[in-house]
């Protein structure tokens, strides 16, 4: 089930530890860093008692983009660090999903924003496709 549009995304073959150290060597690879590491099955169980699957969102960043992006416009800053999550579906298949950027930057009209917004694009896809 996929409600919005703006995701790389793909089920991998590996158990859902597995990804997640997949998931951090290949934006390594591609020039990114995991700056948080948010279990959300740890925090929904500690906060409000709850269960559910297996569910990690890393906030992956690029300082040089980030810095460049944050120069044209300081309000991108909405979007970073760039979400990543790993999450483990009924059944035990694994996902892995970053945030587009292109298409979480929109209708811009800033060129040297969208042309970033691709760069960094590419390298979330190349990491993605990695796994």
């Amino acid at each position: 089930m996929n409600n919005i549009d703006l995701d790389i995304t793909k089920e991998v073959p590996y158990s859902f530890d597995v990804a997640i150290e997949k998931v951090k060597e290949a934006l390594k690879e591609v020039g990114f860093g995991v700056l948080v590491e948010i279990d959300m099955k740890e925090t929904m169980k500690k906060k409000i008692g709850k269960d559910m699957m297996n569910y990690v969102i890393l906030g992956a960043c690029n300082p040089y983009y980030a810095y460049e992006v944050l120069n044209i416009d300081p309000m991108v800053g909405l979007l970073l660090p760039c979400n990543v999550i790993v999450y483990e579906k009924e059944g035990g298949n694994v996902v892995v999903s970053s945030i587009d950027p292109e298409k979480a930057i929109g209708s811009t009209d800033d060129d040297k924003l969208k042309k970033v917004a691709s760069e960094v694009a590419d390298k979330l896809k190349k990491a993605v496709d990695m796994l």
